[in-house]
């Protein structure tokens, strides 16, 4: 039986734990809903809802926007309920649907510079937590995030890794069901391969019986993508860039990251585009080749490699002069 996070208190507790064990036995983590859940379920006992039944009010109530509060979080937790309505309904409670479906807001891709880049992964390299006991975090943390920049690898894909996913002696990861139930490979440099073998001896004497390649907390669970975004948020304010940018970074940066320092270094060295991209479509697990070009689309280093190529530019693109800057 599936170990629950989290104690629900709520009239409805019985039913969002269903609902999560039988996420769970159909495969899927459901992290973020398990942790939605938790905070319907507390909104529940302080509103003082005794009746097993989601009605309109309840929904309405909850789909309140909140302060400081994003359009896609608030979108993720009407969704999750509404999740919850469905799964009560196949048991034969009619309760009311949600069927608030708006658009997403898109984030434009936040990248990080090369001076970036050296001061995060000096200050992940140094990190050494306070509880002995977590030592060997910094260990992980030091591999897990070069994973997601140098194999541009989603949060998820690497914190559920298993032991066996990653093939140490040709240095290539396995990525299973991950976004839209695709399977695919990624293949890793070589010294990201050596680092890779020489933690994994390391993690064997450390947590000899788990099967995870990231064990978290507890050996037997992987680490929990709420944490990592916190310890990259918490690396990211050390650095001596954090009160000098607009916009903060987050994990999924290092991603957008290594797929504009790739087609940067690709147009730089005057190889096809047309050619390569269809490569890195499938290396990041994209649908279409649109996905993976709109990681580009606001990024400055582009105008200039692009311009430096193209001999035509130069005559019909005029330089900017100091007073028109």
């Amino acid at each position: 039986m599936t170990q629950l996070r989290y104690h629900y208190q709520s009239i409805f507790a019985p039913y969002i734990e269903g609902l999560i064990r039988q996420k769970n036995a159909d495969g899927f983590t459901y992290d973020i809903g398990t942790y939605v859940l938790k905070y319907f379920d507390r909104f529940c006992v302080d509103n003082g809802y005794d009746k097993a039944i989601i009605t309109h009010d309840i929904v309405a109530k909850w789909s309140l926007q909140r302060e400081s509060e994003g359009l896609n979080y608030r979108i993720d937790r009407i969704l999750y309920v509404r999740q919850l309505s469905l799964y009560m309904r196949s048991m034969g409670i009619d309760g009311y649907i949600s069927h608030f479906h708006p658009s997403r807001e898109t984030a434009i891709p936040r990248v990080l510079e090369k001076e970036e880049l050296i001061a995060l992964f000096n200050i992940i390299d140094t990190y050494l937590p306070k509880n002995p006991e977590r030592y060997r975090y910094s260990l992980e943390y030091q591999v897990l995030f070069r994973m997601f920049y140098c194999c541009g690898m989603r949060l998820s894909e690497s914190c559920n890794l298993r032991k066996e996913d990653v093939d140490l002696e040709n240095g290539i990861i396995t990525i299973l069901q991950s976004k839209g139930d695709k399977d695919r490979l990624v293949y890793m440099t070589e010294d990201l391969t050596l680092l890779c073998r020489k933690y994994s001896i390391k993690i064997a004497n450390l947590c000899p019986d788990t099967v995870w390649f990231f064990p978290g907390r507890f050996p037997h669970q992987h680490f929990r993508k709420t944490g990592i975004d916190r310890s990259f948020k918490r690396f990211w304010e050390m650095t001596p860039y954090a009160k000098r940018c607009s916009k903060e970074p987050t994990v999924h940066s290092l991603r957008h990251t290594f797929v504009v320092n790739r087609l940067n270094q690709w147009m730089s060295d005057g190889v096809s585009l047309e050619v390569m991209m269809p490569y890195l479509s499938r290396y990041l697990g994209h649908v279409s080749l649109e996905n993976t070009m709109y990681y580009y689309h606001q990024v400055k280093d582009a105008f200039h490699i692009i311009r430096q190529k193209d001999m035509i530019s130069e005559n019909i693109i005029p330089e900017v002069v100091p007073n028109e800057s």
